[in-house]
């Protein structure tokens, strides 16, 4: 069994350092603000104006007009402060932000990454990400290693349109944590209960498996 949507985001959580200026994209990538760790000062970004963002809301501390780029609504951390969007953007493109964390349809060993459109369906738009991708010192992703078909989402080509190339360095599926490098995947940890044969399996880029590698702890 691989990792849950809370659990994905509790071993990003773990990237973290002191510090850090993180964007965080929309779905599993915002679940890591509830996990921060708690010796860990960091500001988390969001790129509609707001730098600082706490946990999600508890029921009494709902405000209906503080939310993210997800149009979730958020908290905020004490020190946060909001701006235009043209300002948070400014923030991202002049290289401002340490580690951006987004989901993807598809990754390769390349470091190319897929994640705004799947041709001949609906698109809603970008958001941020290709300026993400661009100016982030450090990119993470998040994302089931294979869709719906079992089909491997980690290749050693991506097959949609990208958005952004050659800029991932790490890759958190379900499965296990990957490094990019090198022109293939490194496997650094594995989740718990999964087998590395069933992540050599479940992966079509080139895969490096290097000595015993350790499940992962929370």
């Amino acid at each position: 069994m691989g990792l849950t949507r809370e659990q994905m985001a509790m071993r990003v959580a773990k990237e973290l350092q002191d510090g850090y200026y993180v964007n965080l994209g929309i779905g599993i990538p915002t679940l890591v603000a509830n996990y921060v760790p708690p010796d860990t000062a960091v500001m988390l970004q969001s790129e509609n104006g707001l730098l600082g963002m706490g946990p999600y809301p508890l029921d009494e501390e709902l405000d209906a007009d503080l939310i993210n780029a997800g149009k979730e609504t958020v908290t905020t951390v004490p020190g946060a402060a909001i701006f235009s969007s043209a300002e948070s953007f400014a923030m991202i493109r002049g290289g401002h932000v340490d580690l951006t964390v987004l989901g993807a349809f598809e990754v390769d060993q390349h470091g190319n990454i897929a994640s705004w459109m799947i041709p001949n369906t609906l698109v809603k738009g970008m958001g941020g990400a290709m300026d993400l991708v661009a100016g982030a010192k450090n990119i993470i992703c998040t994302m089931t290693h294979a869709n719906k078909a079992g089909e491997s989402k980690v290749l050693e080509r991506c097959s949609l349109p990208l958005t952004g190339a050659g800029c991932i360095n790490k890759v958190l599926t379900d499965l296990a944590l990957l490094e990019i490098k090198n022109g293939a995947f490194h496997l650094l940890e594995r989740a718990p209960g999964v087998s590395v044969e069933e992540i050599v399996r479940k992966t079509a880029g080139a895969l490096v498996v290097d000595g015993d590698i350790p499940e992962m702890t929370f």
